[in-house]
């Protein structure tokens, strides 16, 4: 940060871009040797993510500072891609920023989610110009790809350095950036599970359907997996890979109608994948007897839940991740830094067809705050 000193309330706090080192992990797990990556739990100071979470779920107090001049925040990342992850949660972190009375400036720099070296230039003209910015908000192509990148960032005095879209900070960085902002499958697995297993209670018969071997498929159906069948004895009969498509999930949930009747639960790995489901359970006639879910709580999920076509899903806040960076510059420039945690994750709350309509709309609308309920113009 290009400036020393802010004023808090009677206080004057003293500052800086560096922060102190804190060895890593501060927690150990059994399978560590078989990661390049550090997990939230190991990296976060018990506390300080529920923290951020609720005050970024909370209306925005203005930052009670003073400012010599507007904040320059860099962004570099794949907005280029159809994906409106970026879009959303930039709106989502510049009407928060205007909320807080923080001026600012932003600039972007736009590649493809397969232009990595475009990203590694960007980088590089950024260190190159480092007296231009405060904040340097990364969302990389690819993490393994861009660590390199993400690790030249951090180092670089005169700014600070947020990761989005990523929340496994890699164990080989000497400097962690400030701070890594995104959703997690494995979160959203347990908070699913808890809910169906409130909900359903013990040794439940399910199948699974599932996207594409991967890390995020081990998550949203392997973590729920795990978690259902030691905690509420459940038995997995079938378990189909729909490679997260809407044909896959009507493939694979006939099958199971056909050849599994004792099915009384079907888990589906992403929205496409739901709404196949859905549309085979319709079909056969079967969506008042099979309990099935959904992930991410998209507009088309919800609209399966209002029909009585969907049970649960769980549902991303999908705003909280530019809110919350805005929130962590506040934080940041009123000499709180040791307050946040390393990853922040985005609330992920499960919504069901026991609520009503209009609070599956207040659960819509807090979703996409900022960014609004209606699909972007590109």
């Amino acid at each position: 940060m290009k400036k020393l000193s802010t004023i808090v309330g009677l206080g004057v706090f003293v500052f800086s871009v560096s922060t102190m080192a804190v060895d890593l992990p501060l927690k150990v797990l059994p399978d560590d040797e078989d990661r390049e990556h550090w997990l939230p739990e190991q990296v976060n100071v018990p506390g300080r993510l529920e923290a951020l979470q609720d005050v970024t779920g909370r209306p925005a107090v203005k930052y009670q500072g003073t400012q010599d001049k507007p904040l320059e925040i860099a962004l570099i990342y794949p907005s280029a891609d159809t994906s409106d992850f970026w879009a959303r949660n930039y709106l989502a972190m510049t009407k928060r920023l205007d909320q807080l009375g923080i001026n600012y400036n932003t600039t972007e720099f736009a590649s493809r989610q397969v232009e990595h070296s475009l990203q590694s230039t960007y980088a590089t003209q950024i260190v190159q110009d480092a007296d231009l910015y405060d904040y340097v908000i990364f969302g990389p192509s690819e993490l393994a790809i861009q660590g390199d990148n993400i690790e030249k960032l951090s180092k670089t005095e005169g700014f600070s350095t947020y990761v989005w879209a990523f929340h496994t900070p890699l164990k080989f960085l000497e400097k962690q950036p400030a701070g890594w902002f995104d959703f997690s499958s494995a979160y959203g697995a347990i908070k699913i599970c808890e809910y169906m297993l409130d909900r359903l209670g013990n040794d439940v018969t399910y199948a699974l359907v599932r996207g594409i071997p991967g890390i995020t498929d081990n998550q949203r159906s392997g973590d729920f997996k795990e978690c259902v069948n030691t905690r509420g004895g459940w038995k997995t009969a079938y378990e189909h890979y729909g490679e997260y498509q809407n044909s896959g999930g009507f493939d694979g949930t006939s099958r199971i109608v056909q050849a599994y009747p004792e099915v009384t639960v079907i888990h589906n790995a992403n929205t496409a994948m739901a709404m196949g489901s859905s549309e085979a359970l319709v079909a056969a006639d079967k969506h008042k007897e099979i309990f099935s879910t959904g992930w991410g709580g998209t507009g088309l999920e919800l609209d399966a839940i209002r029909r009585g076509e969907l049970n649960a899903t769980p549902m991303r806040m999908g705003d909280d991740v530019g809110a919350a960076t805005a929130e962590a510059i506040r934080a940041d420039l009123e000499g709180r830094r040791d307050e946040l945690p390393l990853v922040f994750l985005g609330r992920i709350t499960v919504a069901h067809d026991k609520m009503t309509n209009s609070e599956l709309d207040a659960l819509q609308k807090e979703a996409f705050r900022f960014s609004g309920i209606n699909a972007l113009k590109r």
